[in-house]
């Protein structure tokens, strides 16, 4: 009975009620379609680094992690890729020659990162071959052969065909340089990295620094799902228990080799759910300030009806009720077309190429693919739900300070 009376008194005033509903609309839509760029930002950056950069899953030598000297090389290497490989979550596994350099060209020089790297295993962990635009990737018939970014080619001057001249110590600490054949150009999401890191072939860059040929610095490691990464980072913990407690090696996930990232992505859940709060907060004004007004125009009407036996429970449960399906139309509403625009960037992004060089700049792609989980369109439901309630309080105890007698004589 409360229900169906509550109901009908929601349609009394239809402009009214429609504005409510539009803004509890319109405050979800916007909560939603944040949080679902903010989540695609982080996505993209935190899958980007995983492709192109870091892996899922790094391996090393301790001491290397220090100070970086290639002296520290990973015991056993080739051992603990073939345990590696047997694991079924593992995509790929690749063992890398780590050297910090100096790139020079006739015209401009640059600290790097220079990558000694397999090609045929490189594939198989770093998505950097698809970022070719100009020339190929890397390839064991290739003499001296060097991949570069779109940004350190700029910087030095030089292109496709051209020599890059590297400088680094050996494995005794003695200054070496050696001149690769520049072969191809790359360019990825993140400007930084192009500008600091240059990929050659491990077998040439293990004779210049006087190198092992089948050891390296560090063991790459790609999973088919990057939400299984702790899970797999613990089998390894325990495949090389030994290792590990002796100090011998390190795993890590791309969360720990990346800090900054997972802080990023825990930051922007956390301001998420804020900007919803902070939304939802300003429209608990709105349904107090609407439900007032209708307490206040019906007077005569919650008189009477106490009058003829409600008592104020039943009042103030009907007032309620009317605030929540308020809230609840709104919300439905606004989660209905949130889910649509969220769709339709999750599938063709959204572009932001008019500022793609400062997102570049930072690290993040021009194009954003919008996620939001079920989880934020559940609370927010329930969010929505518990500000109505709390909102609807202040109006039902307006109502039950009525007296009946004094309520019946006044006029609409």
């Amino acid at each position: 009975m409360l229900t169906s009376i509550a109901w009908r008194n929601l349609w009394r005033n239809k402009l009214r009620s429609s504005v409510i509903f539009a803004s509890i609309a319109i405050g979800i839509i916007g909560a939603v379609v944040t949080d679902g760029f903010m989540a695609g930002m982080t996505d993209q950056r935190a899958n980007s680094a995983i492709a192109n950069e870091v892996s899922n899953i790094q391996i090393h030598n301790p001491k290397y992690l220090l100070n970086q000297e290639i002296k520290y090389t990973i015991p056993d290497a080739k051992e603990i890729m073939k345990k590696i490989e047997t694991i079924p979550e593992v995509k790929g596994v690749s063992l890398r020659l780590k050297v910090n350099a100096m790139a020079a060209s006739a015209n401009a020089g640059a600290g790097i990162n220079l990558y000694g790297v397999q090609p045929d295993a490189e594939r198989k962990v770093s998505a950097l071959h698809n970022h070719i635009i100009q020339g190929t990737y890397l390839a064991n018939n290739q003499k001296l052969p060097a991949v570069i970014g779109e940004k350190l080619s700029k910087k030095l001057n030089i292109g496709l065909g051209d020599k890059i001249i590297v400088t680094m110590t050996d494995t005794t600490g003695t200054i070496t340089s050696g001149a690769f054949n520049i072969v191809g150009i790359y360019k990825t999401s993140n400007n930084n990295f192009d500008e600091s890191h240059v990929f050659v072939k491990r077998s040439d860059l293990a004779k210049l620094v006087n190198y092992p040929a089948n050891t390296g610095d560090e063991i790459a490691i790609l999973l088919n799902n990057n939400e299984i990464t702790n899970k797999v980072v613990k089998q390894l913990d325990k495949m090389f228990a030994p290792m590990v407690k002796q100090k011998a090696i390190i795993i890590q996930s791309w969360e720990q080799i990346e800090p900054l990232i997972k802080s990023m992505i825990d930051m922007m859940n956390y301001f998420s759910y804020l900007f919803l709060l902070i939304i939802l907060a300003a429209l608990a004004f709105a349904i107090i300030n609407t439900m007032l007004m209708a307490v206040m125009e019906r007077t005569r009407e919650f008189g009477m009806l106490m009058a003829l036996g409600m008592n104020k429970r039943k009042v103030f449960s009907m007032i309620l009720l009317e605030t929540v399906f308020l809230s609840i139309i709104g919300a439905l509403v606004g989660l209905g077309i949130s889910i649509l625009i969220v769709q339709h960037y999750a599938t063709y992004g959204f572009d932001l190429s008019v500022v793609s060089s400062g997102m570049n700049y930072i690290g993040y792609s021009s194009n954003i693919f919008f996620r939001v989980n079920s989880e934020f369109y559940f609370t927010s439901m329930i969010l929505v739900v518990i500000i109505a309630l709390i909102s609807g309080i202040s109006p039902a105890l307006k109502a039950l300070k009525l007296q009946p007698a004094t309520a019946i004589r006044e006029s609409n």
